[in-house]
């Protein structure tokens, strides 16, 4: 009898601590599969702009964070000194002056790095969703993880990422990213926009007086608007367009 009593007694633990740890090991595993790692921006993390082929500015905006264009001339980067808080990097002697820092191998290094963060946030795989809001995500609340579109994405209402401060979310777009005119991106619960990357494709496009959040690595134009914000990175294989513009790059 006392054999038998324990034997149950000992099944009964075994149910559970099955029972306690299943759920908890269920989360893990749902975890694990949505986690994705931060994109790696190496040594362009220090800059809040970064072109190839110019930056144009109706004056006057406010930069926080270092900016560059390279390869092109610095007579392409059109920000005056009182512009930028941080250094103005430029591959020759004809950028801004007389802040302007001559310093081509830093700038190649930060723009191939620029690219090698394209293409890894290109390259992630198993996306969360695909195709949210058929590409019109205004109004919607977004979770972490990686969330991929064939077409363009529209911003014509306000859009919220809602997640903790370690969550990252990579937004992989084939066509062109336009937010509307007095339109918000809004983080949430902890989000922090240096986990947020936008790849971009096409064009990307932010309206009059809207307020922006993430690292956007475009393969085309940014062209950013009158008197919008933006808290994060404008990172362009061709050019970026500012038009009395406040950029601010995220705590790293």
């Amino acid at each position: 009898m006392r054999t038998t009593f324990m034997t149950m007694s000992k099944n009964y633990s075994t149910k559970l601590l099955l029972a306690l740890f299943f759920p908890f090991a269920l989360m893990g595993t749902a975890y694990a599969e949505s986690y994705q790692a931060p994109v790696y921006l190496g040594s362009a993390a220090t800059f809040a702009v970064l072109s190839k082929s110019g930056i144009t500015n109706v004056y006057r905006s406010s930069i926080v964070g270092d900016v560059g264009t390279s390869p092109i001339t610095g007579a392409a980067l059109l920000l005056t000194c009182g512009e930028v808080t941080g250094t103005i990097f430029t591959v020759d002697a004809a950028g801004p002056l007389p802040c302007s820092v001559n310093s081509p191998s830093l700038l190649s290094s930060a723009v191939g790095d620029m690219g090698f963060a394209y293409s890894d946030a290109a390259s992630r795989t198993s996306p969360d969703s695909t195709e949210m809001g058929a590409g019109e995500i205004g109004g919607l609340t977004i979770a972490p993880g990686l969330h991929k579109w064939s077409t363009d994405v529209n911003i014509s209402t306000d859009v919220t990422l809602s997640g903790g401060p370690n969550d990252v979310w990579i937004f992989q777009v084939a066509g062109q990213l336009t937010e509307a005119n007095a339109t918000r991106v809004t983080l949430e619960g902890g989000a922090l926009a240096k986990n947020i990357v936008w790849q971009v494709g096409g064009s990307v496009t932010l309206g009059t007086n809207s307020h922006f959040e993430g690292v956007v690595l475009g393969k085309t134009l940014i062209a950013v608007n009158t008197g919008t914000t933006v808290n994060g990175r404008l990172f362009a294989q061709t050019a970026v367009t500012l038009q009395m513009n406040a950029i601010t790059e995220p705590a790293l």
